[in-house]
C-alpha cells in the first residue's frame, strides 16, 4: 500500500502543474459521469412521455 501511494503521490501531486491537471481531468470525469447518471435516470423516469419516445406517431 505505502508503494502504490508513493507513486501516486510522485506522478501526480508531487509538481503544482501535475496537481492541477489531476484536478481539471478528476472534475471533467466526475461531471461527465455526473451527466450521465441524471440522465439516464431521467429517461428511465420519464420513459414513454419524451418526444423521442412519441416521435414516430406524428411524423409521416
Amino acid at each position: 500500500m505505502a508503494g502504490f501511494m508513493s507513486t501516486t503521490y510522485n506522478l501526480l501531486f508531487k509538481r503544482t502543474s501535475t496537481t492541477i491537471f489531476t484536478i481539471f481531468v478528476g472534475a471533467l470525469l466526475c461531471e461527465r459521469t455526473v451527466d450521465y447518471s441524471t440522465q439516464a435516470v431521467f429517461d428511465h423516469i420519464n420513459r414513454g412521455k419524451q418526444w423521442k419516445d412519441i416521435k414516430h406517431n406524428y411524423e409521416k
